[in-house]
């Protein structure tokens, strides 16, 4: 694999970086290119759009360039684009919209100006990183489905692909990749774009694996046209699941009525059975089951746990305070998870991704305050523009007990937890800013305090 810093995989990733971001979801944090194309052209956005006084938008259509085709209109998976129908013009309802760029890819003549992610700065991304690390092969993954520790190079290898030396990079959708961005990486050499998308009922914005696989088939065949490789193209589907451990269940059958799916089913004289076709990789199950019997892949309780008590013991030794653990829903913040050089990174706090509220184990939140962490802090979707809608009253009950058992240690300050979404730009940092000012006005955690935790 070839990046500067990838998180999750231990046979490539920076030692000292790890600590700083202990990260379970699978990332790739260039040193100053993928920064840029991250934040793309957000002072002209941020001069143009405006939602309120403090939410500056990360997308908008630039009625100057736009051509009233209505494309976009079409295209938009949660109808968060209007169209008039006597003028013609289009505009986003940014209460609505999701910030999936799948608009942004599909707009013929560039009209729609979006923050995060762009393509420009993207290429010019992956043309440093070919010349870097001399590797001709580009591998794309959705957020939604992107691996943790090894499993890249294991989901290749299932789907009969061995690469070692490759470019990856992640997006939030597969649906924000427009044709143009994939001929243009073939211009500067790539020979081979593998793209992991989710399955196609998986996908966290509808429309988005279905829409990839169609342009990706159709640039295959202008490719095959043209005499090039008929491989350049390769897609592979791919969603996360839950999997049992059966030497663990004792067949209490908690995960059969907590998955807000039904994807659970008993079974009369065996583990029950996981419908994957109904799976959406909650983690509500997770939760419930005492004796960790099932988890979902990538998000295992004791990996989880690994990442960040280590993280937090080296963090220790090097003086660092305060220290902040801040579990981060896939959904809720785009920049933050991917971007070098971001509050998170610059004050050393240790990020672990979540794939939903539902999958927020109060357990770990306990952990860390007693593993040395001073604060906690959650981010996650706002209830309207949650991706897995079915069982919050789920995460919410736990997060009114974990409330309780805190306050009955007296930690109940250290914890945090906010709503944000990535349509306004800035409101992660600036949660996390407020937080991590408060918890540096706090005396550490004294050791009666965390042992009361330990005795819950």
């Amino acid at each position: 694999m070839c990046a500067d810093r990838i998180i999750g995989n231990s046979r490539t990733t920076h030692n000292n970086y790890i600590v700083q971001k202990a990260s379970f979801g699978f990332q790739y944090l260039g040193q100053h290119a993928l920064a840029h194309a991250l934040r793309g052209s957000a002072t002209k956005v941020g001069e143009t759009t405006r939602m309120t006084e403090k939410c500056v938008a990360a997308v908008n259509i630039n009625q100057d360039y736009c051509s009233k085709c209505s494309i976009c209109h079409s295209v938009c998976p949660f109808d968060s684009i209007k169209r008039d129908t006597e003028t013609g013009k289009v505009e986003i309802d940014l209460q609505k919209c999701q910030v999936c760029g799948i608009c942004y890819s599909a707009c013929p003549v560039m009209a729609i100006e979006i923050v995060y992610y762009d393509y420009d700065r993207l290429v010019k991304y992956v043309k440093d990183m070919r010349e870097k690390c001399n590797s001709d092969m580009l591998v794309l993954m959705c957020r939604g489905n992107s691996p943790s520790t090894g499993d890249v190079e294991d989901i290749l290898r299932d789907n009969g692909i061995q690469l070692s030396n490759y470019i990856p990079l992640r997006l939030p959708c597969a649906g924000r990749v427009p044709a143009e961005f994939v001929f243009k990486v073939l211009n500067v050499g790539i020979k081979r774009v593998v793209s992991i998308q989710c399955e196609d009922d998986f996908c966290r914005f509808k429309q988005g694996t279905r829409i990839n696989t169609r342009r990706l088939l159709l640039g295959q065949k202008v490719l095959e046209q043209l005499g090039l490789e008929k491989d350049a193209f390769t897609v592979i589907k791919y969603a996360r699941k839950a999997v049992y451990d059966t030497s663990k269940c004792v067949g209490c059958d908690k995960c059969i009525f907590i998955c807000p799916y039904k994807a659970i089913e008993a079974e009369p004289v065996a583990t029950p059975r996981i419908l994957e076709e109904k799976c959406m990789g909650c983690g509500a199950c997770a939760l419930v089951c005492p004796h960790k019997a099932i988890e979902v892949r990538g998000f295992e309780f004791d990996k989880v746990l690994k990442l960040y008590t280590d993280a937090a013991r080296k963090l220790k030794v090097q003086g660092i305070s305060p220290l902040i653990l801040v579990f981060a829903c896939q959904w809720s913040e785009f920049p933050a998870l991917d971007e070098p050089g971001n509050p998170l990174l610059r004050k050393k706090a240790v990020v672990m991704e979540i794939p939903c509220f539902k999958a927020l184990d109060p357990v770990h939140v306990l952990n860390a305050l007693q593993n040395g962490f001073d604060g906690v802090m959650a981010t996650v979707c706002p209830p309207e523009d949650c991706r897995l809608e079915e069982g919050k009253e789920t995460a919410e009950r736990n997060v009114a007990v974990l409330k309780d058992v805190l306050k009955k240690s007296g930690l109940l300050e250290r914890f945090q937890l906010f709503t944000v979404h990535p349509r306004c730009l800035g409101e992660f940092n600036d949660r996390f800013d407020e937080f991590y000012r408060r918890i540096a006005a706090m005396p550490p955690v004294r050791g009666e305090q965390a042992e009361a935790v330990a005795r819950v």
